[in-house]
């Protein structure tokens, strides 16, 4: 992670807060800098880090057909790079492991937190998310699909609360094959639940 500089962003916020007409030394803001810098801090872990280093693989009994195997229902939260609100929802994962190697279960949601702690667009959290997950795991086939509510279509805007943005990538055998992109995208939840 890059270093911040939180008595910097503290003073930038208490900045911010003079210009947008508020007096940052009433009772109820006199600690905002400093939560603002401490969440931005946490909320942008991964800028600057290039690497995803969590992806433990364990080797398994090969079978004559690999099987699908996914994670659903994988909650995020992310901050948008064109208004810097945030932007949540869940995220799907499917893959179809390659050589009996498996990616341990609990690696995917720390890779989905890996990609989503930055400054974002859901579309980039959705190929990075394929991606990266396609070259730990050299599997047959990757498919992540991400459902999230925008606080800059909801807040502001066009100000549709409760809308709902879905995206998706497929790699290797879900791209290929649409049976089996089928079977993925049918065993996902109702978008909302």
């Amino acid at each position: 992670m890059t270093e911040l500089n939180l008595a910097r962003i503290e003073a930038l916020v208490r900045d911010l807060l003079i210009e947008i007409g508020e007096d940052p030394d009433r009772t109820g803001l006199v600690e905002t800098p400093k939560r603002v810098a401490k969440a931005l801090a946490e909320t942008t872990s991964s800028t600057g880090v290039s690497e995803f280093t969590q992806g433990k693989m364990f080797p398994t009994e090969m079978t004559e057909s690999s099987q699908m195997v996914s994670v659903n229902n994988i909650p995020f939260y992310s901050m948008c790079e064109h208004h810097m609100l945030p932007f949540f929802g869940k995220v799907h994962v499917g893959y179809l492991p390659q050589d009996g190697k498996i990616i341990g279960l609990s690696k995917i949601p720390r890779l989905v937190d890996f990609v989503s702690r930055r400054l974002n667009v859901q579309e980039k959290i959705t190929h990075e998310v394929a991606d990266i997950l396609a070259d730990i795991t050299g599997a047959k086939g990757v498919a992540v699909v991400v459902d999230a509510r925008h606080m800059c279509v909801e807040m502001r805007g066009v100000a549709k609360s409760q809308s709902m943005t879905r995206t998706t990538y497929f790699l290797g055998a879900f791209n290929e094959d649409n049976q089996l992109r089928n079977e993925f995208l049918q065993s996902l939840p109702k978008v909302g639940q």
